[in-house]
């Protein structure tokens, strides 16, 4: 294909948002040359910072994530929603440079954001040791000025009782050399009426330097707000027009919740804005499948301000000028043969190591040792990837022997440690083979009898886990084809909504994330039981 049709090829086409699917929030967007890349938060999950690469801002492939070991970041013992938030990608210097936020509590106003930074000749690494920030606040990020200087911005986090938690916008110098933290911290915006001021990100342009932030909470009243000044630290005057982008007073759309935006500049002068989004199944309602990514076309006014045409988030704007450059498709089926895990899988608050998952042992297989309790900290053994639409399906194949009832292993329909579905095999007290199922919501376990199953004669079992809408279903094969569990459960208990919870006023859970389905294996005995599981099969419909 000529460069001429492929840039006729991608002007016929749009971009469709969300862009990226599922969980996948508080995106940073980066352009080196003619590639762009998107990373976005994990919190509990690893590899954190998951990466995206695009070269014409409508196809998008995962890269994977670039925090992969605990040299990086250790998540053992990780709360829900807590671990990395927000994090930051900025290139200088023919280095990148990755700012991410590790933040430990929600208590009381503590979040205890140790902030870090490491840096890579390409996106693929090898990254360096992390250099330590400050702890200042959370959702750092980096700005690299014209006259070389570089600049840490945060919001500031004050725990004081009775004082804003969200303090403002703080700036300080960063010395690439020195690798540290130098001169004195100073707050360069208190932030608009909305409140709850945090996201930073500054650009230059036309002489100005432009704030970038996320304000109104994450939810509902979440907006994307701009101000500017002529000075680095400031004053900074918000844009008289209002927010750059909201969803809030408009619940007839079906992108909720836009805010947390980061803007980038194509090849050929055109602005985007990268920014997160919800779906909710019903008008306000809960979303399933988290906060996702969305990107929008930005429009500089006459009066200099950045617009998005109508303020709202569109779920389909024209694609840029750009030649087209669509990926291939992701196989639906893993059958395990490579020597690690596919980009797909997520591992909760333990790197994919070797010394609890094994694609060697036993070719085209999958096998995990297993972990801790539904509630364990800190060495669970949950695979798992991210719902990405309302009605999906994972099919697996698993061998398991397990010799009692403290050994579990099969699939997850998954939120966090509170909120959960499973179907899995184990061993009854009168020594039988059977697949049972358990629902945890908000902590509270319920058991479902009436489903148990006897699998004593099968060597293999299939295992299915569906999404239909508001309704999660589990179906097994013994070798005789699938059979259906008569059972319709809810799967609106695995969403941000419904996992956050506040206790006299102060946040006793939050939920950052989104579902899962996943691979979960327990040895509650530490008796070193493991499962196979022969391939995994994800479909969206």
């Amino acid at each position: 294909m000529s460069t001429e049709t492929a840039d006729v090829a991608t002007t016929a086409r749009s971009i469709r948002n969300p862009v990226l699917t599922g969980f996948h929030p508080d995106p940073s967007i980066l352009r080196v040359g003619d590639d762009y890349y998107l990373a976005t938060s994990t919190f509990e999950w690893y590899p954190g910072v998951r990466v995206h690469h695009s070269r014409d801002l409508v196809h998008w492939r995962a890269l994977g994530g670039i925090i992969t070991n605990r040299r990086l970041l250790d998540l053992r013992g990780c709360g829900d929603s807590n671990g990395v938030w927000a994090p930051d990608l900025t290139y200088h210097d023919g280095l990148f440079h990755l700012v991410y936020s590790d933040v430990a509590s929600f208590a009381s106003g503590y979040w205890d954001p140790q902030n870090y930074l490491v840096t890579a000749p390409d996106i693929s690494g090898p990254w360096s040791d992390p250099v330590k920030l400050h702890s200042h606040g959370f959702d750092a990020s980096l700005f690299h000025d014209s006259d070389g200087s570089t600049w840490l911005l945060s919001m500031s986090a004050d725990w004081r009782p009775g004082r804003d938690r969200f303090g403002g916008i703080e700036i300080q110098r960063y010395d690439r050399e020195r690798r540290r933290m130098v001169g004195e911290p100073r707050i360069i915006f208190r932030g608009t009426s909305a409140g709850l001021t945090e996201g930073p990100h500054i650009y230059r342009r036309d002489g100005w330097y432009w704030l970038v932030t996320a304000e109104g909470g994450t939810s509902w009243e979440h907006q994307v707000t701009v101000a500017r000044s002529r000075h680095l630290h400031g004053p900074y005057l918000a844009d008289p027009n209002g927010p750059l982008l909201t969803s809030a007073g408009h619940p007839e759309l079906r992108l909720q919740k836009a805010g947390h935006g980061c803007l980038v500049e194509t090849q050929h002068g055109d602005w985007y804005l990268a920014h997160l989004v919800g779906r909710p199944y019903t008008p306000l309602g809960n979303c399933v499948l988290g906060r996702e990514t969305a990107i929008q076309k930005v429009d500089w006014a006459t009066d200099g301000w950045p617009q998005v045409p109508g303020g709202v988030p569109a779920e389909a704007i024209p694609a840029p000028n750009l030649p087209a450059h669509p990926w291939p498709d992701e196989p639906a089926t893993d059958h395990f043969d490579g020597p690690q895990l596919a980009t797909c899988w997520s591992t909760l608050r333990r790197p994919a190591d070797a010394d609890w998952l094994d694609l060697r042992a036993r070719p085209s297989h999958l096998r995990v040792h297993g972990g801790q309790s539904p509630v364990g900290k800190q060495t669970p053994s949950l695979i798992g990837r991210r719902v990405g639409a309302a009605r999906c399906t994972l099919e697996t194949v698993v061998e398991f022997d397990p010799v009692n009832h403290r050994h579990l292993a099969g699939l997850t329909a998954y939120y966090n440690t509170l909120n959960w579905h499973y179907l899995y095999l184990t061993r009854a007290d009168d020594g039988r083979a059977v697949l049972e199922l358990l629902s945890c919501d908000q902590g509270r376990r319920r058991v479902h009898p009436d489903f148990t199953v006897d699998v004593a004669d099968a060597v293999r079992v299939g295992l299915r886990a569906e999404f239909d809408g508001p309704v999660v279903r589990f179906g097994y094969d013994l070798g005789a084809g699938w059979r259906e569990l008569p059972m319709e459960l809810d799967a609106t208990i695995l969403s941000d909504e419904h996992a956050a919870m506040i206790i006299d006023g102060e946040p006793a859970a939050w939920g950052f994330t989104g579902a899962f389905l996943g691979l979960w294996v327990q040895d509650l005995g530490n008796d070193g039981v493991y499962a196979d599981f022969d391939h995994a099969t994800y479909l969206e419909h």
